[in-house]
């Protein structure tokens, strides 16, 4: 299995559910970093990257994605994401792609490093070529 997927708690209440990310609890990592993005046109994509060293939680806050995780080594899988109280762990070295947007879908990502340009590998080839020496 190239991804995890993390059941957070899911507090039921009349008013609202919610929901709970604790580091180190039920995120593998401390929290150094969180981002979302929304608002992504139809047939839009994200991600197309690996990180070196940064592990990530991938949450669909709202709507749902499919989030395609390669482990450049001929192993892939295909999670869709639609339920706010559930996160993909994606460890280093694994590709990503996000994609298959609903309308309003709001992905929420929580990120073990800060951003830093040169802990990405953009290059597929690269990637791919990185893997097999593991």
């Amino acid at each position: 299995m190239i991804g995890r997927l993390i059941d957070f708690p899911k507090i039921h209440d009349p008013r609202g559910n919610l929901s709970v990310a604790e580091q180190q609890k039920n995120v593998p990592f401390d929290i150094a970093r969180v981002y979302w993005t929304y608002d992504i046109p139809g047939g839009g994509r994200r991600g197309g990257h690996a990180h070196k060293t940064c592990e990530e939680v991938i949450i669909a806050v709202s709507g749902s994605f499919d989030v395609t995780l390669d482990d450049g080594r001929g192993g892939k899988e295909v999670h869709h994401l639609n339920h706010p109280y559930q996160g993909l762990y994606v460890g280093t070295g694994v590709w990503r792609t996000l994609e298959d947007f609903s309308s309003g879908a709001v992905c929420l990502v929580l990120a073990s490093e800060l951003f830093d340009e040169e802990e990405y590998i953009y290059d597929y080839d690269e990637f791919t070529q990185r893997a097999q020496n593991v």
